[in-house]
């Protein structure tokens, strides 16, 4: 293939050397090939790759992170825009302003904003990209008391399908500005996030009681009361492991986080309990994947507005009779609430701002002949809490297709998403996401 595409960066092809270093995703599952990378070092780059892209006709990706499961971002044959060479981040501590490029990673703008004690919300494995998590949304800790990593947004930066750079504000293209926050990576590529950070401190506080899977319902039911009226400051979980112990409990950012010790082991003896002061760059790090990279992966998930009895013995069962089996997924719960529940649903393209609980189904494998089993136990595990969902995140979809999106937008968003669509990329130029199709 030739191509006339000039690089600040470089252009990586098929035999070039870190050629599949470039196009190795957080999903081991994914294995294809791009004709063509361009690792991209300055805005000049995108806009190049994104008109060499239209001018050959290459199905284009978008790589920050990597960690679509789908490994949306490595089209094969096509042309992968990669953006880790624009990783950096500047902090400005007396406006609590960041800008954040957008191949940056949250362990990037954690550190960076850190260093004076700010943040704000991200999720909590460090390698993610900061891009694919804020534009479908951005759940993390600090949700319930400062908003979705998309409400924090003060301005995007962004290559438009047509190759030009627009930036994306309550007072500059308001349209593209409302559907960049939780409409995914649909209308173009975001070259830079504009944050507003918010003085945390640096520490944090993890709590976590497992119970065995016979006497966890009682103590998923208080936890759930315990949730519905916890501070904001903390974010209670809840999960049962690949081994089959049950979890409950909370993580809070800032001190006093022991306030709600007492009210949480009153719900029953746990079996080992864990309260760990540690600071929130450890926090925010300590999910971090063994492995990373090498690890295939499979993920279904849910909005809960309620945790009903039935519920709670679904999740502990996680589509079997009674909890056991062999490659059962790892299964959790993510207190929503708070500050997420005070943005009008209007306002963002996120929806489903009135969830009380996330639920995920997840499962990690090396063997590539455990793929069908483990993909057909989280299938199960998931399918098993739909009766109890509404909803879901955008982030979390994997191989649902239109219906995913569809239950992740309501139809009003969504005819206004389209409406998006229509006005900045109508040839659906981007579609290797979570496809918001234009409508003609």
């Amino acid at each position: 293939m030739t191509t006339a595409l000039n690089l600040d960066g470089h252009l990586v092809r098929p035999g070039d050397t870190g050629y599949d270093d470039a196009r190795t995703v957080w999903n081991a599952m994914v294995d294809r090939r791009p004709a063509l990378i361009a690792r991209c070092a300055s805005v000049a780059d995108v806009v190049a790759a994104v008109r060499t892209a239209r001018e050959q006709d290459l199905e284009l990706g978008v790589r920050c992170g990597g960690h679509s499961s789908q490994g949306l971002a490595v089209p094969d044959g096509g042309l992968m825009i990669d953006l880790t060479p624009m990783g950096g981040v500047r902090v400005d501590p007396v406006a609590r302003r960041a800008w954040v490029q957008g191949g940056a990673l949250l362990g990037a703008l954690d550190r960076a904003a850190q260093r004076h004690g700010l943040a704000t919300t991200a999720g909590n494995v460090s390698h993610t990209g900061v891009g694919g998590l804020t534009l479908g949304g951005g759940m993390g800790w600090l949700a319930r008391r400062y908003g979705l990593a998309c409400d924090n947004v003060l301005s995007f930066e962004v290559v438009t399908a047509a190759g030009e750079v627009v930036r994306a504000s309550r007072d500059e293209h308001p349209d593209l500005f409302w559907g960049l926050r939780g409409g995914g990576g649909n209308f173009g590529v975001v070259t830079e996030f504009e944050f507003q950070l918010h003085d945390i401190g640096t520490r944090a506080l993890s709590v976590e009681l497992t119970f065995d899977l016979a006497a966890a319902a009682p103590v998923l039911r208080g936890w759930a009361d315990l949730a519905a009226h916890a501070p904001r400051a903390a974010t209670f979980t809840a999960s049962v492991d690949g081994t089959g112990f049950a979890s409950v409990g909370y993580v809070w950012v800032g001190d006093r986080g022991r306030t709600l010790l007492p009210a949480l082991r009153a719900l029953g003896k746990p079996l080992t309990e864990q309260v760990s002061e540690l600071s929130y760059l450890a926090l925010q790090s300590r999910d971090d994947t063994v492995g990373r990279h090498a690890l295939r992966r499979y993920m279904k998930g849910h909005y809960l507005p309620e945790l009903r009895d039935d519920a709670i013995e679904a999740f502990l069962r996680r589509g079997t009779v009674d909890g056991v089996g062999r490659h059962l997924p790892n299964v959790g719960l993510q207190a929503y609430g708070g500050a997420i529940a005070d943005v009008a649903d209007e306002d963002t393209a996120f929806s489903h701002r009135r969830t009380m609980f996330e639920y995920g189904a997840s499962t990690s494998w090396r063997d590539p002949r455990e793929d069908e089993a483990r993909m057909a136990a989280a299938r199960a595990a998931g399918a098993a809490m739909l009766p109890f969902a509404s909803g879901v995140y955008v982030n979390a979809l994997t191989d649902d297709g239109a219906d995913g999106v569809r239950r992740a937008y309501p139809p009003a968003k969504l005819a206004r998403l389209t409406e998006v669509k229509d006005a900045y990329d109508p040839e659906n130029v981007f579609h290797l996401n979570q496809n918001i199709r234009p409508s003609r």
